[in-house]
């Protein structure tokens, strides 16, 4: 007789290889269990199947529900939990509404997380009739609507636009027996500073010392932010103060909220204060954060600055990524210096980071900008993958480069192709090549003119 622990040693050592992303061992390792004695059980698949979410997406998972079967294992309501969460983040409505009924067909009972999923689901499918309709089927079920459930709902509301309907459910929580927590309320000042209530979200900010609730690090950067995007910078920064006035912890996240926000609103010396604020206050910085820090340098046309941050990267021990090195292309193409972009783009390569689209398509603008038309064309030729942005900025060359012919047989193959460009840049190749026929004309009837 087998001993359960032996399949919790199983269970432990398949979870350790799916942590490693070490999938086929994970499998491998299910076979030479079952062929020693060592029985999975639905714990085993269970974990597989998350691994598989995770890494693979919910076609490779679902997969693993016949290596179940073929087990004598059933499904349970963890696992079609699993397999429609991943559904639902990969916006995969249609095969979430499947699993969903799926599960109801096997006579599996669905559970709060269930209907939360499901509700995520059609809120993001843009369904919210359908997403109340679960609350009742949760009732009739006999199944209480937890606190997450109703900040699924008001998050859905937020994000729809319906910043109304998610106020009143907020304010109904208590009589729902549910009362709110910080989760509910940054998620709904979140919703209110992305509607620009940016007054109403202070307002509910105020309300969570009242009510004695702690705002957090991201309670504050969420409604800064939202100062910033409304144009309140004052305000914006009037916040930050009273944040380290309270004594909170600020992190990287929000000072990063700070630079970008200065870099973008061209406020440079305003970015550079912050960052010298946050490099100096040892708080530990990761890439994103340098990243922000490198693209207020870039914006500001301080290259110097940006490069000196990428050696302190680099030396530091931590690795760039493809967004470092296309924020300093960009960079570069910016100040003109297109001959500097290319040689890092060429490190970029030799980095193993040279597949990055966005990289070659800030390289081909810079090209076109500077004049090196050929040199543009000759990079836009070689990328194996193009977006709608690469076409639209290869038109809009061509164009400035007056070679209205190659635009047009470009243009003709996106419309063929179905590939969205942008209007700007259809009607900046049409009108250039009227214009050069209507020249040509001139030119053909002027020297038929001189001849007779």
């Amino acid at each position: 007789m087998i001993s359960g622990l032996s399949t919790r040693l199983l269970n432990i050592c398949i979870s350790s290889f799916c942590k490693a992303r070490n999938l086929e061992k994970a499998e491998a390792l299910i076979m030479d269990g079952i062929r020693l004695g060592y029985l999975p059980d639905i714990v085993t698949y269970n974990t597989l199947i998350a691994a598989y979410c995770r890494f693979l997406g919910v076609d490779a998972a679902y997969s693993v529900l016949d290596k179940m079967k073929e087990a004598g294992i059933h499904p349970d309501v963890i696992t079609y939990n699993t397999l429609i969460t991943c559904a639902t983040k990969k916006k995969l409505i249609s095969r979430t509404l499947d699993l969903f009924h799926e599960m109801l067909e096997s006579e599996i009972v669905p559970d709060a997380w269930s209907y939360n999923s499901m509700i995520h689901c059609y809120f993001k499918a843009g369904r919210s009739d359908d997403a109340y309709q679960i609350i009742q089927e949760m009732f009739s079920r006999n199944i209480a609507p937890t606190l997450a459930t109703y900040n699924t709902i008001i998050n859905g509301l937020c994000k729809a636009g319906d910043i109304g309907d998610a106020l009143r459910l907020f304010r109904k929580l208590d009589v729902l027996c549910c009362p709110p927590e910080l989760i509910t309320y940054n998620i709904l000042i979140d919703g209110l500073c992305k509607c620009g209530k940016v007054p109403e979200a202070r307002r509910v900010l105020k309300e969570l010392g009242i009510l004695g609730y702690t705002p957090n690090a991201i309670t504050y950067t969420t409604v800064i932010t939202g100062c910033f995007r409304s144009g309140q910078a004052n305000l914006g920064v009037e916040l930050f103060s009273e944040m380290k006035h309270k004594g909170y912890n600020i992190d990287a996240f929000a000072y990063c909220t700070m630079i970008s926000a200065f870099s973008k609103l061209g406020m440079t010396e305003e970015a550079y204060a912050y960052t010298d604020q946050m490099l100096g206050c040892g708080a530990p910085i990761d890439i994103v954060s340098y990243n922000t820090m490198m693209n207020s340098y870039c914006k500001a046309g301080d290259l110097v600055s940006a490069f000196r941050l990428l050696n302190e990267i680099e030396d530091g021990g931590q690795k760039s990524d493809e967004y470092t090195h296309t924020i300093l292309i960009d960079g570069l193409c910016k100040i003109g210096d297109v001959d500097a972009a290319r040689r890092h783009f060429r490190y970029m390569e030799t980095r193993g980071l040279g597949s990055s689209i966005v990289a070659r398509n800030c390289l081909i603008h810079g090209l076109f900008k500077a004049g090196q038309v050929d040199l543009a064309i000759k990079l836009f030729s070689e990328m194996k993958v193009k977006d709608s942005y690469t076409y639209t900025s290869v038109l809009h060359g061509l164009c400035k480069a007056k070679r209205f012919n190659v635009a047009v047989r470009l243009l003709s193959a996106c419309l063929k192709d179905g590939v969205k460009v942008l209007r700007s840049a259809r009607r900046a190749v049409l009108a250039g090549f009227r214009k050069e026929s209507r020249k040509l004309k001139s030119t053909i009837c002027l020297a038929k003119g001189l001849h007779t």
